[in-house]
């Protein structure tokens, strides 16, 4: 979809749809020539109450009503869910441009909601289906009486990196193994002006990442580890923030097999190395002055002859010896080996974005990943950049005790307790173990990336979570340097 930024009024713009926002206790600041929005409040027909939509004509124009509810509680979230279901009834109504009339009064977070929430909803995923519905908004305007062109545009880049995303993580696995996944790694990469560096299994081996390669050497695709740098020209106190993604683009569970009813979703296992992809793209787009690596381990897991069995034990980057009770533990066996990486890389900040356990999932549902952090500050700059991005992250506990779940009996550690408790802290205290000292945070992203219910979600699927967090949070990672 095509977006841009206007001073034009709505009416004089040549969109054949325009869209307005009333707030509970106000009217309509700019009628129609006949009044006619304030007689559909004054009927009934329109109301004030947040997502309430009504409907008039004016010439050949359709113009849309939607309720707000009170200002003082109006935000960017809202914003995207007014977006969203204006959005859908302009697309019902066969709209080919779309103009949002900026409400008066508000901050260019609202501006950037209205174009996230718009720009989503839009979104379809329609690679392997013949398209039964042709309708859709070509443009989307947004009208205000100051230049919005600049929060517009950086809220296109982003949810354009989002939507790609997506894209990323409702692609099969048999169209996206981990190699493909690195050329298209490379290819955005070439495109954006990203430098990029890709590692073969056969270099990860040989790099002493055991974690990782034993992960990887059950699939007959091999793994990859790929690497995405992003300079914006930032001085040398700008500290280098590693964005780190599981990217395993599916996951059997191994030997330690899965249910059959829902493996069909472990697609979706690589959204943290997509999100990460992506972000980096967006901050090269934006032009942003940070300095940025981005690692993603790609691979599948699957059980074979020659699959990593329970009881063996695997020696990580950092040396550490590593015993696999449970091969669907997988993921942080993968990201182990990418922290300790990133560490010897000289990242002084650190964030992993996983799809990593079914406990978030029970603890927060999908309306909160969970973050686990060895660092105050850090942490709090992760819970800043998700309030002002709408990606909301709770912060769960690290512990002494957590820890002590995953001693090993035969080796250091071991990669999954065997009590059905705490099982999302016990992966988070795994993952600390490889950051050491590094100020480090890790997003479990499992009940937010894929099959969310939101107003501004109309495929199900992927959802991108992550993409805008992790832009924010390494725009704010300059402000405090």
């Amino acid at each position: 979809m095509n977006v841009e930024a206007t001073t034009d009024s709505p009416l004089a713009t040549g969109a054949d749809t325009i869209v307005v926002g009333v707030f509970e206790g106000e009217d309509v600041a700019h009628d129609l020539p006949q009044g006619e929005l304030s007689a559909l409040l004054a009927s009934g027909e329109a109301r004030r109450k947040f997502k309430r939509l009504a409907v008039t004509h004016f010439e050949s124009k359709r113009v849309i009503l939607v309720g707000l509810g009170a200002r003082g509680e109006f935000g960017g979230e809202r914003a995207r869910i007014a977006a969203g279901v204006a959005h859908r009834q302009a697309r019902e109504l066969g709209a080919s441009t779309l103009c949002w009339e900026v409400p008066h009064h508000v901050s260019n977070e609202i501006v950037e909601g209205l174009v996230h929430g718009t720009l989503l909803h839009a979104y379809r995923f329609e690679r392997y289906k013949r398209k039964e519905d042709s309708r859709q908004v070509g443009t989307l305007l947004v009208s205000a009486h100051h230049d919005v062109s600049e929060p517009v545009r950086t809220a296109a880049i982003l949810t354009g990196a989002q939507n790609r995303a997506r894209d990323l993580g409702n692609t099969p696995a048999n169209d996206l193994p981990p190699a493909a996944l690195a050329d298209y790694a490379e290819e955005l990469a070439s495109r954006v002006g990203l430098r990029h560096t890709v590692l073969e299994e056969g270099a990860i081996r040989e790099q002493g990442m055991g974690a990782f390669a034993a992960v990887a050497q059950g699939s007959d695709q091999t793994a990859r580890l790929i690497r995405l740098d992003y300079d914006g020209g930032a001085d040398s106190r700008t500290p280098l923030v590693a964005l780190i993604g599981k990217a395993v683009t599916f996951d059997s569970g191994g030997i330690s097999l899965k249910p059959a009813g829902t493996m069909h979703e472990m697609k979706f296992d690589m959204c943290g190395g997509a999100a990460v992809i992506e972000a980096i793209a967006a901050l090269a787009e934006l032009r942003a002055p940070v300095r940025v690596m981005g690692l993603i381990g790609a691979t599948e897991n699957l059980p074979s002859g020659h699959a990593v069995k329970p009881g063996d034990i695997v020696r990580a980057l950092d040396g550490t010896t590593i015993e696999v009770n449970n091969t669907d533990a997988e993921g942080r066996l993968v990201l182990a080996d990418c922290v300790s990486y990133a560490r010897r890389e000289g990242a002084e900040r650190m964030v992993d974005v996983a799809t990593l356990t079914g406990g978030i999932v029970i603890a927060l549902g999908s309306t909160y990943a969970g973050l686990m952090s060895n660092d105050d500050t850090w942490a709090s700059a992760v819970e800043a950049s998700a309030r002002r991005t709408g990606e909301l992250v709770w912060r769960m506990p690290l512990h002494h005790e957590y820890a002590d779940m995953i001693k090993g009996r035969y080796a250091q550690i071991v990669n999954s307790t065997t009590k059905r408790e705490a099982t999302a802290l016990t992966a988070g205290e795994f993952l600390h173990h490889f950051a050491g000292e590094v100020p480090w945070a890790h997003l479990d992203i499992a009940g937010t990336a894929f099959d969310v219910r939101r107003p501004y979600f109309a495929d199900r699927g992927a959802t991108g979570f992550g993409v805008r967090l992790l832009v924010e949070l390494a725009i704010s990672a300059l402000a405090r340097s």
